[in-house]
């Protein structure tokens, strides 16, 4: 793909390289080192069990009798998604969740900066969600800052991923057939138009030894978007066809990674496929589909994997 990259798109080639060694911190992309400084694997789970306690509270929450979920998305879902799970949290630390701050790294760094220099921090018996009540145990400056960048790295993904997999099932399958069942819709949403398309890892020599073409400095760049649509894997693959889940296992069909690959599952995923449910569960008890007069949205390659500018709203079959 590049001078140093080689690309990889067959299944079995896929799993023979992801089985040869356990992901490195540069390339776990949530707690990759911050600054330089190492993400501790106490201090990731710290995140993540406090970020388990907050899916679970918001999803013992009953289903909302009114909202709003009419407008573009995914930006609709995404807010609604960080209301639900981090709706306590003050405005400075909410903030760290916007779509916005994906223009730009520094963007992003600009108003981390900003908000662990502002006096009047949170403070532990503050009403907070768990994730912020990590940060409320920060000192100094630098350590409020690292505190608030780590609150960016695992709230806003939980936001980005669902409501981009939402968005993806109301672009190809809506309006829905009342007899296919939401983890349906999802499993092949997330097929079509996987969030995680690529897989990096750097170079490794047990790779060489895979496959005799990628070289000893070569970096292997893993390509579900492609095994997501293997005809040798796949009936139609270029076809939405949610039924196709009725006689396929997710977590063991070769070259199905939306989650990454079996030994090393993302750590989101038990959490991203509840709150979907959830947020469809909203979508096609009140009628929500894609305005009939939209026919093309953009899917961009830089970050996410998710059709953008989509208008959703209620409208008759």
């Amino acid at each position: 793909m590049e001078k140093d990259t080689i690309g990889v798109a067959g299944a079995e080639a896929m799993d023979a390289v992801l089985r040869a060694r356990p992901a490195t911190d540069v390339e776990r992309p949530t707690f990759k080192p911050v600054s330089g400084k190492p993400v501790e694997r106490r201090e990731s789970s710290a995140l993540m069990q406090a970020l388990g306690h907050d899916v679970r509270t918001a999803l013992k929450t009953p289903l909302e009798d009114h909202v709003d979920l009419s407008g573009e998305w995914p930006l609709v879902g995404h807010n609604y998604l960080r209301d639900l799970v981090f709706g306590p949290d003050p405005y400075r630390l909410k903030v760290l969740v916007d779509r916005s701050l994906e223009l730009t790294p520094k963007l992003t760094w600009t108003v981390v900066a900003t908000g662990a220099a502002l006096p009047g921090r949170p403070q532990p018996d503050d009403p907070l969600s768990s994730v912020a009540g990590l940060t409320a145990n920060a000192t100094g400056y630098q350590q409020r800052r690292r505190a608030l960048f780590l609150y960016r790295r695992v709230a806003g993904p939980i936001c980005f991923t669902i409501a981009a997999t939402v968005t993806a099932v109301l672009w190809l399958g809506s309006p829905f057939d009342d007899d296919v069942p939401n983890a349906h819709l999802i499993h092949e949403a997330l097929r079509m138009l996987p969030p995680s398309w690529n897989i990096l890892r750097r170079a490794s020599p047990e790779f060489s030894e895979i496959d005799s073409r990628i070289g000893l400095d070569d970096d292997v760049l893993l390509l579900p978007l492609l095994s997501h649509r293997d005809p040798r894997l796949w009936e139609a693959p270029d076809e939405f066809r949610p039924q196709r889940w009725r006689d396929l296992d997710p977590e063991t069909h070769p070259g199905y990674l939306p989650f990454g690959h079996s030994n090393e599952r993302c750590w989101g995923r038990r959490m991203v496929m509840p709150l979907a449910e959830r947020l469809l569960d909203l979508l096609r008890r009140d009628g929500y589909s894609v305005d009939p007069r939209q026919t093309q949205a953009t899917v961009p390659l830089a970050g996410l994997m998710e059709p953008t500018g989509v208008r959703v709203g209620r409208h008759s079959r």
